[in-house]
């Protein structure tokens, strides 16, 4: 009997597997509430794509998330009423538009990937003629449609957008959210003769000193990795670790020292390092990276709120847990994950870990205190309740003790940078928002 041919399946169109994990990434953030970068280490078909497609993956989810607001505006917009338990299948609209509007992606196969994902879709296939109709209207009307929609106010969240504008004005809150829009460039603190790396690297030399690249590729590939020259370290993040001055043979505690580029550059600046962390496995990190590095450090794996050393300390940098509200540009994510009540719950924790921090140092000692966050509550209201018991005392930061960074010193001699500062003449713009304060102990 003759046996009737078999049609080979249909081939899988380029690229979908990553546009499908990014779709579910995707959900992971908005639905359930979990970082993206968690999501990336934890999940097994992310893991399972080719590095060329989970770069694809991680593109696609994080340009999502920076542009969700307006995104979803758009949608609420064309989609009249919005289908029941229809989750799953807004996150594969969305993931299609952002390649639409924002990837420069073909519109044909950014609409026929997301239709195929749909189809596949047992819950959401009698969905797919309404999706085909919005994304090639999208696709078809793209200048027109997002001419009305004011990104920087649309995807910043609502709470964020009202702090900023009641923190800094409307005029810098405005600014701050565009600095969010744009992917951030990459920026490296350098061991030696950061001018030099900046050329060889094809990057520019920020104000501050760090080097910073843009369009760079997988950081494992660049010249120097590999010999321990740099590290990543937004320009932002590298200011707080130089405000302790010389440290050529001092003891010092960098407390939650995870991911470790602080401690890289207290170890490269000759101090005798404590790094100190509640995660054992982000301390196997900063191991790995010192070693990379060929930097030496003590790591120790505990809650600095009980950490109890042999001696006290000469310095110490407290890196605090924040809401992460300057880091957006790097972590679009943060955003959507935070909420207002995370901010008190934080700057409480943030206060007993100052006042722990200051047991652990010498009279006379230095303390640096800084956050990543861009709410006042975790950084300016800080420094008068740090102060407030009497065995902290401010230590301002004179102007001209870091050339380049004027526009962050604040009357009080802290520091305040924003996404939206100047990074120098001739360098792509924008830093990580941070607060930085400097004391002594009584």
């Amino acid at each position: 009997m003759k046996q009737k041919s078999r049609r080979p399946a249909p081939a899988e169109n380029p690229g979908s597997a990553a546009r499908t994990v990014a779709a579910t990434l995707l959900s992971g953030v908005l639905d359930r509430h979990q970082p993206l970068d968690a999501l990336i280490d934890s999940d097994a078909a992310f893991a399972r794509l080719p590095d060329r497609d989970r770069r694809l993956a991680r593109a696609i989810v994080s340009t999502t998330l920076r542009r969700h607001g307006e995104i979803w505006a758009l949608l609420d917009r064309l989609i009249e009423k919005r289908p029941p338990r229809s989750r799953d299948f807004f996150h594969t609209l969305e993931v299609a538009t952002a390649q639409i509007l924002f990837m420069g992606v073909a519109d044909h196969a950014a609409v026929s990937i997301a239709i195929d994902t749909i189809s596949a879709d047992p819950k959401a296939r009698h969905l797919k003629g309404l999706a085909n109709a919005v994304l090639r209207r999208i696709a078809r009307e793209k200048e027109a449609l997002v001419a009305y929609l004011d990104s920087a106010r649309l995807d910043a969240p609502e709470w964020l957008w009202n702090r900023w504008t009641a923190t800094y004005g409307e005029d810098t809150a405005r600014a701050i959210a565009e600095a969010h829009l744009s992917e951030p460039p990459l920026d490296l603190t350098v061991k030696e003769d950061a001018a030099g790396w900046a050329e060889r690297l094809g990057g520019t030399l920020t104000a501050t000193g760090s080097v910073r690249l843009v369009d760079a590729g997988p950081v494992e590939a660049l010249e120097g990795f590999a010999d321990g020259v740099w590290w990543v370290q937004d320009a932002a993040a590298a200011l707080p670790a130089r405000l302790l001055g010389d440290l050529s043979g001092q003891r010092v505690a960098d407390l939650c020292a995870a991911p470790g580029g602080k401690t890289a550059q207290l170890a490269s600046a000759g101090a005798m390092v404590t790094a100190v962390d509640i995660s054992a496995k982000r301390l196997q990190r900063v191991a790995a990276n010192l070693e990379r590095l060929k930097l030496g450090a003590e790591t120790v794996a505990a809650d600095i709120l009980t950490f109890e050393p042999a001696e006290p300390f000469d310095a110490a940098l407290l890196d605090a847990p924040c809401s992460a509200t300057g880091t957006i540009r790097r972590h679009p994510d943060v955003g959507w994950l935070k909420q207002p009540e995370d901010i008190a719950k934080l700057a409480d924790l943030q206060g007993r870990m100052i006042a722990k921090a200051a047991t652990l140092l010498k009279p006379g000692g230095r303390l640096v205190y800084c956050t990543c966050s861009l709410e006042p509550e975790e950084g300016e209201n800080r420094v008068a309740a740090a102060t407030g018991d009497g065995a902290l005392a401010l230590d301002p930061v004179a102007p001209g003790e870091l050339p380049g960074i004027a526009a962050a010193l604040t009357p009080a001699g802290t520091l305040r940078t924003l996404p939206c500062h100047d990074a120098g003449d001739g360098v792509p713009p924008g830093m990580d928002g941070f607060f930085v304060a400097r004391f002594r102990r009584v």
